[in-house]
């Protein structure tokens, strides 16, 4: 599946704010209330956004795989000095990837994680 297939699929409100930052989301990257920044978890791929609630903010990922399937989402709400870190698993002895959503203050940033020591999936509230 193409960036643009799954970006489409993900309902257009999404595909205007994803092409604006697609060309600088390889890196860390603070998110704007209901702006969009593309994943890349090797074979997912997908977009995050967030918006402010009274508990915290509510953080969306939505992931489909590179290939013609259903996606998946996730969601979490962050309090200020909170974060969420989303993974895939790899092969045996290979490292997952990994995106890490924080929550500073009123800011919220999107960075893919080094390599980390675990292999397993996860989807933790720090």
């Amino acid at each position: 599946m193409t960036r643009t297939t799954l970006l489409k699929a993900l309902g257009k409100p999404l595909l205007a704010a994803v092409a604006t930052l697609a060309a600088g989301a390889a890196s860390a990257g603070e998110l704007r209330p209901a702006g969009a920044a593309s994943l890349d978890l090797g074979s997912l791929a997908g977009v995050a956004y967030y918006t402010p609630e009274p508990a915290g903010y509510r953080v969306v990922v939505t992931l489909a795989p590179r290939a013609a399937a259903p996606a998946s989402r996730f969601e979490a709400v962050l309090a200020a000095g909170q974060s969420v870190t989303v993974s895939t698993p790899r092969q045996a002895g290979r490292t997952a990837r990994t995106v890490t959503i924080a929550r500073t203050g009123d800011a919220v940033t999107v960075t893919p994680a080094r390599a980390r020591e675990t292999v397993e999936a996860t989807a933790s509230i720090e």
